[in-house]
C-alpha cells in the first residue's frame, strides 16, 4: 500500500504554522511527511524560509508521521553535521526519519560566499559526502580529503537502524547515477512521459527494486480559478528546466525568469484541478508507474482545504484501491 505524505514547504509557510499543518494533516489520514530546507524561498512572494532542521524535532514529536527531508550537503551543511543531525533524530524518532540527498541550488548554498561549481563537480561532492556520513553512521572514525574535509571525525550517539539515503534526481542523467549508491530515488511530478523515463533511468542505473519516491506538485481548491491562480501566484518561478533552478543565485532573479509566464503554462508543471476525483486519476497513475510514497505539495496557500478535502475525499478512495 502506497504511503501519502504531507509536504512542509518552508519557503512558503511559518514554520509555527507548517506544524499546525502536519498535526491537521495527521488527523485528515495522511502518514507520512517531507520537509524542505532551504534559506532562501524561490520568490519574493513566498516570503519564508525557516531552519528545517530545527522544525523536524518538534514536528516529529507532535505527530506519529515519518519524516523525510531534501538538502544537499557539500557546502552550506559540512557533511559531518548532517550525519550528526540525522543520527540524532533517528535515535530519538527510530525508523521514522530519513533523508533525501542531492547536489543543490545555488540560491540556497552559495550564501557561504564560496564558487558555484559545475554540475559534474557537485555530483562528486555529493558521493564524497554519502560515503562520509555512512561510514560516521557505521561508527567509523572519518579523515578524509578531498572537495569535502574531514578530520578524525566520529559519532557517540547513532541509532541502532541509520535512515534511508534517497538520491534525489530531476533529469534521467541523475536518476541513473543515483541508482547506482541510493537507498531509492524521490523526483518530482513531471509529465507523466518524461517522469516514465526517470523511473525507467533510475532502474536501469541500479535502483531496481528500491523504494521510489514522488512529491507531487498539485494545487487544489474549491474552484479552477483560484487553483490555477493560486499556483501561478506561488509556484510559476518553480517550472524551468533542472540547469536553471540549480545556478539562479536569488529569489529576485527567480521572479524577473518567471515575468513572462502565463497562468496556462502551469498546467504541464502543476496538477491544476478543482475536482477530487480527477486528483484520484492522476495519483493512481504514479502509484502504478511504481511510486510507493507520494507527497502531496498543494503550492497554493489554501492549506488546511487541501488537508480536509484530501483527507475525506482522496486519500480513503486510493487506500482502497
Amino acid at each position: 500500500m502506497a504511503k501519502f505524505g504531507y509536504h512542509a514547504s518552508h519557503e512558503q509557510f511559518k514554520p509555527s504554522a507548517l506544524l499546525d499543518y502536519a498535526q491537521a494533516a495527521e488527523k485528515a489520514g495522511f502518514n507520512a511527511g517531507l520537509s524542505s530546507d532551504h534559506f532562501y524561498p524561490w520568490s519574493e512572494r513566498q516570503g519564508e524560509s525557516g531552519f528545517a532542521w530545527s522544525w523536524l524535532g518538534a514536528a516529529l514529536q507532535a505527530t506519529s508521521l515519518s519524516f523525510g527531508v531534501v538538502c544537499a550537503p557539500g557546502q552550506r551543511y559540512h557533511p559531518a553535521i548532517i550525519a550528526q543531525a540525522a543520527a540524532t533524530l533517528a535515535e530519538m524518532f527510530p525508523n521514522r526519519f530519513w533523508v533525501a540527498l542531492g547536489s543543490g541550488q545555488a540560491l540556497n548554498e552559495q550564501i557561504t560566499g564560496e564558487g558555484w561549481p559545475p554540475k559534474d563537480e557537485r555530483n562528486e561532492r555529493l558521493i564524497e559526502c554519502v560515503d562520509i556520513i555512512r561510514a560516521l553512521w557505521a561508527g567509523e572514525t572519518v579523515t578524509h580529503y578531498g572537495l569535502v574535509e574531514v578530520e578524525d571525525a566520529k559519532l557517540y550517539t547513532r541509532s541502532e537502524v541509520p535512515p534511508r539515503i534517497i538520491g534525489a534526481a530531476i533529469t534521467p542523467k541523475t536518476a541513473e547515477w543515483v541508482g547506482g549508491w541510493a537507498d531509492g530515488l524521490i523526483t518530482i511530478s513531471h509529465p507523466y512521459e518524461k517522469l516514465r523515463e526517470v523511473v525507467e533511468a533510475f532502474r536501469q542505473g541500479g535502483g531496481e527494486g528500491k523504494p521510489m519516491c514522488l512529491k507531487v506538485q498539485l494545487s487544489y481548491a474549491a474552484d479552477e480559478e483560484k487553483a490555477l491562480q493560486g499556483a501561478y501566484d506561488q509556484w510559476r518561478t518553480n517550472i524551468f528546466k533542472s540547469f536553471v533552478l540549480s545556478d539562479l543565485r536569488y529569489p529576485k532573479q527567480f521572479d524577473a525568469a518567471a515575468e513572462f509566464v502565463k497562468p496556462e503554462d502551469m498546467h504541464e508543471h502543476v496538477r491544476i484541478s478543482a475536482e477530487p476525483e480527477q486528483h484520484i486519476e492522476w495519483l493512481q497513475k504514479y502509484i502504478e508507474l511504481g511510486f510507493g510514497e507520494l507527497y502531496l505539495h498543494n503550492v497554493n496557500r489554501e492549506q488546511q482545504e487541501f488537508i480536509e478535502v484530501f483527507g475525506e475525499q482522496v486519500l480513503p478512495t486510493l487506500k482502497d484501491i
